[in-house]
C-alpha cells in the first residue's frame, strides 16, 4: 500500500511540476556556471501549483475524506460508536485487514491516538507506520500531549519520557525558553514515534476559578504571559517538525461548564475577549515557515453570535471573526474540537454537526459521533449544492499544504 501511495503522489506532483515548467530550456553554452537557486517564493509557487493539480485530480470522496480526523477505533467495523468513544474500553493497537478496507471506503485525512491505543514505544511506532502505509495520502497523526495531566505518552509508564508538572508550572517560571524547551522535548519524541501533530499548546487564559476543565493546563491567568508561553511552546514543537494546535478559540479559560458533557458559555464582551482571551491566538506567526493550527471549542459566546451556536459550528466566529478579522492574511488550519463531546451530541446529529462545521469554515472535522453518518452527510451536501465543491477544495488545499510541511506529502 505504501508503494502505491508514493507512486500516485509522485505522479501527481511531477505533473504539477511539469505544468509549471513547460517553457523551453536554453541550449547549453560554454558557460558552465550553476543555474541560480530558486527563491523560497519560487519554491512556494511550485508547491502551490502541485497541490492545486492534486486537488483537481482527486475524486470528491477522497477530498471529503481529507476533512475528517478520527480515532483509529472508528475504522474498526466491529466496534460500536459507544466503544469508539469510551476511553476505558479496549482500543485498537494495530491495523487489521477490515480497518484497511474501511480506510479505503472512508479515506480520512487524519488519525488521533488516545491512551487506549498506545501500549509501548515499539507498538505505537509500528501502528503509526501501518496507518500511514494503509493510506493513499499521508495522514496527519495527532495526539493530546500537552505536558502535565494531559499527556498520552509521557504519563504512560511504558515510555521513558520527560514528565512536566503542568503548563501552569512552566508559565510560573516567567521564562519563555522553558516553554520552548518543553515544546522541543515533546515534539522530539512525538516525531520519533511517528506523530505529525500535537493538540497543544493550550492557549486559554485561566481566569475563572470555577472552571473545571482548563485549570493548570493553561500557562497562566495573565493573558500576556499565556500568549508568550504558548507561542514559545509552539516554536519548540515546530522545530521538531510537529504541527502545533492552539486551543480552544475563542477562549475556554473563563467558562464554568465542561464542554465534554454540555455546551460551555462565555459571557465576556467582545472588548474583554480582545484584551484577554484572544491574545495568545494573535501570536500566530504570519511566516510561511511557521504554519500553525487553531482548535475551535464548543463554546457559545453570545457577544459574538447571539444564536447560542457553539463556536465550532458558527460561521460568524470561525470565518468572519477568526479567519477574516483576527488572522486576516494568515493561512491557518482550523480544527473543530471533538464532535463526539456532549456539547455537540446533545444538540446535533453527527451528519448535521459535520455539515455545519464545514459551512462555518472549519477545515478538519474532528472525531464525529459516527464516521459513516458524518461522511455521507458531507458528501450529500456537496452533491446537492448545500456545500459548494469549491468550499471543500479550499480546505483540502490547505490540509495538503500542511501535510507537505509536516507529513511528508
Amino acid at each position: 500500500m505504501g508503494i502505491t501511495r508514493s507512486c500516485c503522489l509522485a505522479a501527481l506532483l511531477v505533473t504539477g511540476l511539469l505544468l509549471s515548467a513547460c517553457t523551453k530550456m536554453p541550449e547549453p553554452s560554454g558557460n558552465t556556471a550553476a543555474m541560480p537557486t530558486p527563491t523560497p517564493e519560487a519554491r512556494r509557487e511550485v508547491a502551490e501549483d502541485s497541490i492545486e493539480t492534486m486537488v483537481q485530480q482527486m475524486p470528491l470522496r477522497e477530498k471529503v475524506g481529507q476533512l475528517f480526523m478520527v480515532r483509529p477505533d472508528a475504522l474498526d467495523p466491529e466496534q460500536t460508536q459507544q466503544q469508539v468513544d469510551d476511553e476505558y474500553s479496549s482500543g485498537v493497537t494495530a491495523v487489521s485487514e477490515p480497518m484497511r478496507r474501511m480506510l479505503e471506503q472512508y479515506p480520512v485525512g487524519g488519525i488521533c491516538q488516545f491512551g487506549k491505543n498506545i501500549e509501548d514505544p515499539e507498538q505505537i511506532v509500528r501502528f503509526n507506520r501501518e496507518l500511514q502505509e494503509s493510506s493513499k495520502i499521508p495522514l496527519l497523526i495527532a495526539v493530546d500531549e500537552e505536558g502535565g495531566t494531559v499527556a498520552r505518552l509521557a504519563n504512560n509508564p511504558a515510555f521513558p519520557l520527560t514528565q512536566y508538572e503542568s503548563a501552569a508550572a512552566v508559565g510560573a517560571t516567567g521564562d519563555p525558553e522553558n516553554a520552548r524547551q518543553m515544546g522541543q522535548t515533546i515534539g522530539g519524541y512525538l516525531k520519533q514515534y511517528g506523530f505529525t501533530m500535537d493538540f497543544a499548546p493550550v492557549a486559554d487564559v485561566y481566569t475563572n476559578e470555577a472552571n473545571t476543565v482548563i485549570g493548570d493546563r493553561a500557562f497562566s491567568h495573565d493573558a500576556a504571559t499565556a500568549a508568550t508561553m504558548a507561542n514559545a511552546m509552539a516554536q519548540g514543537l515546530r522545530e521538531e517538525q510537529i504541527l502545533p494546535v492552539f486551543k480552544h478559540f475563542p477562549g475556554h479559560g473563563d467558562t464554568a461548564e465542561d464542554s465534554h458533557s454540555g455546551l460551555a458559555y462565555t459571557y465576556r464582551t467582545r472588548e474583554e475577549m480582545a484584551q484577554c482571551e484572544w491574545l495568545p491566538f494573535l501570536t500566530l506567526s504570519q511566516s510561511e515557515e511557521n504554519l500553525c493550527a487553531v482548535m475551535v471549542g464548543h463554546i457559545a459566546a453570545p457577544a459574538l453570535d447571539d444564536s447560542d451556536t457553539p463556536a465550532s459550528l458558527s460561521h460568524k466566529i470561525v470565518t468572519q471573526l477568526l479567519r477574516e478579522e483576527l488572522l486576516a492574511g494568515q493561512d491557518v488550519l482550523v480544527v473543530t474540537d471533538s464532535l463526539a463531546m456532549g456539547a455537540i451530541t446533545e444538540l446535533y446529529q453527527p451528519g448535521e454537526a459535520a455539515v455545519q462545521a464545514v459551512q462555518a469554515g472549519c477545515d478538519v472535522i474532528l472525531m464525529p459521533d459516527g464516521l459513516a453518518d458524518a461522511f455521507d452527510a458531507v458528501m450529500a451536501a456537496v452533491q446537492d449544492g448545500t456545500i459548494p465543491e469549491e468550499r471543500i477544495n479550499e480546505s483540502v488545499s490547505r490540509i495538503l499544504k500542511f501535510k507537505q510541511k509536516y507529513a511528508g506529502l
